[in-house]
């Protein structure tokens, strides 16, 4: 690894921005450490040397980006301006694939580097990547939301002492699912930040939808595109080994996906369930066939979430019975065990929420695909002097855009799309996916 945004795929605008404020962050530490010496406090792991408020803000209003405004105090002896680029919250955005948790954790790395620039090698990067770092704390949504109660606990945790002397780091993925509560607890903390701590949230927009606009309001965003198949290809290639003409072939079908890619280029039931998708088009001969092809792609969807979580709620379930005393046979065991009623049905139930939101998820890979099916027939209709996504079914889209001409390709195409929407605003699987395969086979 050469750095620790290596990993983010065709990127180049938003590595430079994060490498700028990661460089700014460390010169910040810098230039309160002698400050922190002179007043007789702790060193770097200590109170902040302002005190109360965060002084990251002041100094991003005071400080403009490199080729601004010169700081009163002048820049620091590597020429780097304090607090210049870098403030206490960000907003990561960009489509599915992009990379928006990967630059997140790259950035907070970077903040934890010995160095300053994100090296990759110091303890601070390998740690923070590892996702063992003390001062980084990630919060992956498993069911369909972020509760307030979730949000509560990290944001209280997030307010002490960086244990190793530079910052906090709180890194949210997925933070459109935040409750509107949980939002608000958030809310709270961004507007009166405690001393070196940094919030780093990843959400597919900055529309209020997806992100409550006060919130929006007091962070950076840093807008992530989706990568070319080309570059993806190539860091499949490069990192993962994966040969030259098969990385070309899953980097386009993934549609620049970088984690959809590598799996379809290791899993072969993964490329199983795809052909399976591509396949919708042929099926649908009537109605009776549109419901059992509707019926087998929620059913596969199901099939794949729970070999997905099993082993992660076995696990579970076992470390929390061990905990609670199962199979001991003390005097006590037993009655640990009736009394531990409540906690098994809470493990319960937040499996419960994981399984439904893998369920979405693997719904959602299986319509992005066959979104790429309609595009291709769309755009061969059209004649646009575009590579297919799926070169593998080319000759079906071929036959689907004679068939059908562009209109009945886009109409197609729309129809996927909702069902994309509509199961995002819950409604059931089951009925959003009928309703389209209907859709698809009127045309």
């Amino acid at each position: 690894m050469t750095d620790v945004f290596a990993d983010l795929v065709g990127q180049d605008e938003a590595v430079a921005t994060l490498r700028r404020a990661a460089a700014s962050a460390a010169a910040l530490l810098r230039a309160a450490a002698p400050a922190v010496a002179r007043a007789g406090a702790p060193a770097a792991g200590g109170a902040h040397p302002t005190g109360g408020h965060d002084d990251l803000d002041a100094l991003a209003e005071e400080f403009d980006e490199p080729g601004g405004a010169t700081p009163r105090d002048g820049a620091g002896a590597d020429g780097v301006q304090p607090g210049a680029g870098m403030t206490h919250a960000w907003i990561f955005t960009g489509p599915p694939g992009s990379g928006r948790s990967v630059a997140a954790r790259a950035f907070a790395a970077a903040l934890q580097c010995v160095h300053g620039t994100g090296c990759g090698h110091c303890p601070g990067c390998h740690t923070t990547l590892a996702g063992t770092h003390a001062d980084v704390r990630l919060v992956v949504p498993e069911g369909l939301s972020i509760g307030v109660n979730e949000m509560r606990a990290l944001v209280l945790r997030a307010a002490s002492t960086p244990s190793g002397g530079r910052w906090q780091v709180v890194i949210i993925e997925d933070a459109d699912r935040l409750t509107e509560a949980a939002g608000n607890a958030l809310l709270k903390a961004v507007e009166e930040p405690p001393p070196r701590t940094v919030f780093l949230l990843c959400a597919p927009s900055t529309h209020p939808d997806d992100i409550s606009v006060t919130i929006r309001s007091r962070c950076r965003v840093v807008p992530l595109r989706q990568p070319p198949a080309g570059a993806v290809a190539e860091v499949l290639v490069r990192r993962d080994g994966i040969a030259p003409d098969v990385a070309e072939w899953v980097a386009a079908a993934a549609q620049g996906h970088v984690g959809r890619a590598r799996r379809l280029a290791r899993d072969p039931e993964a490329r199983q369930r795809r052909e399976a998708v591509l396949a919708v088009p042929r099926r649908l001969t009537g109605v009776g066939a549109a419901f059992d092809a509707a019926s087998a792609l929620i059913e596969a969807a199901e099939a794949e979430a729970a070999a997905t979580v099993a082993e992660i709620d076995e696990a579970e379930r076992v470390a929390l019975q061990t905990a609670l005393g199962a199979g001991g046979t003390g005097r006590g065991a037993a009655g640990a065990m009736r009394g531990a009623a409540g906690q098994l049905k809470d493990l319960e139930r937040r499996q419960k929420s994981r399984a439904t939101r893998a369920q979405r998820d693997a719904l959602d890979r299986a319509l992005v695909d066959l979104a790429g099916f309609y595009r291709d027939a769309l755009t061969m209709a059209l004649r646009a002097p575009v590579a297919p996504v799926h070169t593998d079914t080319a000759a079906l889209a071929g036959a689907g855009a004679q068939k059908w001409d562009a209109e009945g390709a886009l109409r197609r195409l729309e129809a996927v799309l909702e069902c994309r929407a509509a199961i995002e605003a819950n409604v059931k699987p089951r009925i959003a996916v009928e309703a389209m395969m209907l859709a698809l086979w009127k045309g």
